[in-house]
């Protein structure tokens, strides 16, 4: 075997090694991303410590929730808010682990219901369990 042959073969194995390594990566990416629910470990130039959602639900765009994904989801909150009084929407959304855009419908059943009550304007509305 000559020293170009040497070199060659060297090279592909170097290659078929750096591939295999992407290849468990993206493995171990997509495993870890089905456990956390969709979400994916910040991409750089983000802000640290956040992360980057797939999908904003487990649901197709437009799809609607279940009545007991709803409910459950209602339940979820109001507990929530009971345990810590005058939280804003982020703050509630980011510890259950949902957008704020799915919690507006839950938000307007419990205060339909009245079972919620407000205090403040828009972005600074703290809510209150009754």
């Amino acid at each position: 075997m000559s020293n170009t042959d040497a070199a060659i073969r060297d090279a592909v194995d170097a290659f078929v090694e750096q591939l295999r390594d992407l290849i468990q990566q993206a493995a171990l990416e997509s495993v870890r991303v089905a456990l956390n629910g969709g979400a994916v470990t910040s991409r750089r130039g983000s802000k640290p410590g956040r992360t980057l959602s797939v999908l904003s639900s487990p649901h197709r765009k437009g799809a609607k929730r279940t009545p007991e994904e709803l409910e459950k989801l209602v339940t979820k909150f109001h507990s929530h808010v009971a345990k810590n009084p005058g939280q804003r929407i982020e703050q509630i959304g980011k510890t259950l682990g949902v957008p704020t855009k799915e919690l507006t419908l839950p938000v307007r059943k419990l205060m339909g219901e009245k079972k919620l009550s407000t205090k403040g304007a828009k972005r600074a509305t703290t809510y209150f369990a009754k």
